[in-house]
């Protein structure tokens, strides 16, 4: 059953798509409400900032639209879209960093924002956690970590979505686990 639907997600997504390259604005719409929810959760792993998270998928869903005669079709477009909302997020990223002098969270309220032996964490105050120890790092070094270790994909799979080569994923990703190391190293440091 989820074989036919996902046929026929991919023949409903040619169809728009020829349809929109023909004029059909609608054929458009179509396919942003077919995929902006998955989008929306892509983008999420990019910002907790709800303004910005739209933001990002407006823009992942313009440059695709930009885009759309360069798609060849031989992959499902789902894959073709994400690696634009991988792109755009990490664009984010770099954006924010060149705008920022410091990180979004000091060292020291990320020491106070962990819980202690008698308290749960949910999984919603753990995400945030990792969001904001992540946003520490530089925007390479979250992409990397992002893809390998939170969406757990595959090296090659990273180095598609990131445009990199697989060893500049594997160079990139050994860099990052060395900074944050670092970080939490000197997290202990003042505990």
């Amino acid at each position: 059953m989820i074989a036919r639907n996902v046929d026929s997600q991919k023949i409903q997504d040619l169809q728009d798509i020829q349809a929109c390259l023909a004029g059909d604005g609608a054929a458009y719409e179509a396919i942003v409400r077919r995929h902006q929810s998955a989008i929306a959760r892509r983008m999420w792993r990019f910002t907790r900032d709800r303004s910005d998270l739209e933001e990002l998928v407006h823009e992942t869903f313009v440059q695709a639209y930009m885009g759309l005669r360069n798609f060849r079709g031989e992959a499902p477009f789902e894959h073709w879209l994400n690696r634009i909302a991988t792109r755009v997020g990490y664009s984010h990223w770099k954006v924010r960093s060149e705008r920022a002098s410091h990180p979004t969270v000091s060292l020291a309220d990320w020491d106070g924002a962990g819980p202690d032996d008698t308290q749960k964490v949910d999984s919603r105050d753990a995400a945030e956690a990792l969001h904001s120890l992540l946003a520490a790092l530089p925007p390479r070094d979250r992409l990397v970590l992002t893809l390998l270790y939170i969406e757990e994909r595959p090296v090659s799979e990273a180095a598609d979505l990131a445009g990199w080569t697989e060893t500049m994923v594997k160079v990139q990703a050994f860099r990052a686990r060395k900074k944050l190391k670092a970080v939490i190293e000197h997290r202990e440091k003042k505990s």
